[in-house]
């Protein structure tokens, strides 16, 4: 068939790294391609693909497809990071070689590779096929805008022992607390530090730089980063019954590596008061350490207002003995939700939160205001832009030891759910939740930049 009389607006293969916080934000931007009548080609991994709760073409059409990452069986298990990139580069170079083959050969062709950040080598197989390349950052331009400073050579690492304030253009002044845990330590863990600066290695040769935020939110740095790459913002892509409800029963991403105790959350929630509920989730990845773990339980028991608290399976017997009986009236520990479904709740009145950017940008697309205890990666940036640039949360303080303490977690929660403190970032959520409705809807800023990048697929 000409590309002329092609019955889709081209054709996009949308290739995650095989973790839920990178599957999500990229699915849900396939779902939207699919939406505006691009044939969309899912890949995730072998293992991933076998593991995963839900259809991630519940809502949508998506065509599924896999590559191999080297541990299609049982799934990377013990191999250290260095070991399960070194492999799912190989593997996967020449398993998404022999894909995009037979996806030439079986229906029409591929016109672009939209790829996770972390993995740079699709971009490599892309060209080789003649196939334009778009990657995918599922971290903030703030976040991306450092790494990039460090990749180039511009911000030095490790950072002078003296070093007290760090300027970037684009960004406020950082306190070298505020970046990254793999810039602000370089001991913390070698490995992600290479993935993350290792994100840079051939971006100057996509053809598109697309984010995942939207352009009100991070004017300054998205306008400095459009000098130098095709840079578009693209988010928040979260389910659409979120936002603008263009996606009929959009409701959820659809891919989930957890099983879910939702019906018990909201039968929960909707016995409880507006406003009344703190909820408590760290994400999928992180993990806090059996001393943080009891600061935190504690001050959820010490504080007036009611908690949903997700302890992922995995974390549970970190949970101090005899707590959830001790605090059943007023607490639920579950082991997994929907979050998108719990921070909607009218009964939700803040989130504490490890400031992941996917849950950052949930809760400000559904106007819900953060504590923010961020735990490594680039939350301890997202806390930052949170509390001093957005105004929409509190950063825990930590102490000597680097706990946040009960009580601390006890006056925060108190200060965003009744103080009035709390009642300016209130006010602030509203307006960003408004914002992030209003890029994503017909005609803004979002919106137009997927029109215009899939405008360009088949020229």
């Amino acid at each position: 068939m000409e590309r002329g009389q092609r019955a889709y607006k081209g054709h996009c293969l949308v290739l995650p790294y095989p973790s839920q916080g990178h599957i999500n934000p990229m699915l849900q931007f396939a779902k939207l391609l699919s939406h505006k009548g691009v044939k969309v080609t899912l890949v995730t991994t072998r293992y991933i693909h076998k593991t995963m709760y839900g259809s991630a073409s519940s809502c949508i059409a998506l065509d599924l497809e896999t590559i191999s990452d080297g541990y299609d069986e049982a799934g990377r298990g013990e191999a250290s990071i260095d070991a399960y990139l070194e492999s799912f580069w190989k593997e996967g170079s020449k398993t998404l070689a022999e894909l995009l083959e037979k996806l030439s050969s079986s229906g029409p062709p591929v016109d672009c590779v939209v790829y996770d950040a972390f993995m740079p080598w699709p971009l490599d197989v892309a060209r080789k096929f003649g196939i334009a390349g778009a990657t995918f950052f599922t971290q903030s331009c703030a976040v991306s805008n450092i790494y990039y400073h460090v990749h180039k050579g511009l911000l030095k690492v490790p950072l002078a022992d003296d070093q007290s304030l760090i300027s970037l253009p684009g960004l406020p002044p950082l306190d070298p607390l505020d970046l990254p845990s793999f810039v602000y330590d370089l001991e913390y863990c070698p490995a992600f530090y290479r993935v993350v600066v290792g994100q840079f290695s051939n971006v100057d040769k996509a053809d598109w730089v697309l984010c995942n935020t939207f352009y009100e939110l991070e004017e300054q740095v998205v306008d400095w980063l459009a000098k130098f790459w095709p840079l578009r913002t693209v988010g928040p892509t979260i389910p659409s019954k979120y936002l603008d409800e263009r996606l009929e029963d959009d409701k959820e991403y659809g891919v989930n590596l957890f099983k879910s105790d939702n019906d018990a959350c909201i039968k929960w929630l909707n016995e409880r008061p507006k406003g009344s509920v703190a909820y408590v989730s760290f994400g999928s990845a992180a993990k806090l350490d059996d001393e943080q773990m009891e600061e935190l339980a504690r001050g959820l028991r010490r504080s007036k207002s009611n908690f949903l608290w997700v302890v992922r399976a995995s974390e549970a017997a970190k949970v101090p003995k005899g707590f959830i009986e001790e605090t059943s009236e007023k607490g639920l520990v579950v082991s997994w939700c929907s979050q998108m479904e719990v921070l909607v709740h009218e009964a939700v009145g803040c989130f504490v939160t490890h400031c992941g950017w996917n849950s950052t940008l949930e809760a400000l697309s559904l106007g819900v205001p953060m504590l923010a205890m961020p735990q490594w990666t680039d939350q301890r940036t997202n806390a930052k832009f949170i509390m001093d640039v957005w105004k929409i949360g509190i950063t825990a303080p930590s102490d000597e030891k680097g706990k946040v303490r009960q009580e601390v977690v006890e006056h925060c929660i108190s200060e965003i759910m009744e103080g009035e403190r709390g009642k300016e970032m209130k006010i602030n959520a509203l307006k960003w939740k408004k914002l992030a409705r209003k890029a994503v809807d017909e005609g803004g800023s979002s919106d137009k930049n997927i029109d215009e990048f899939i405008s360009k697929l088949i020229q």
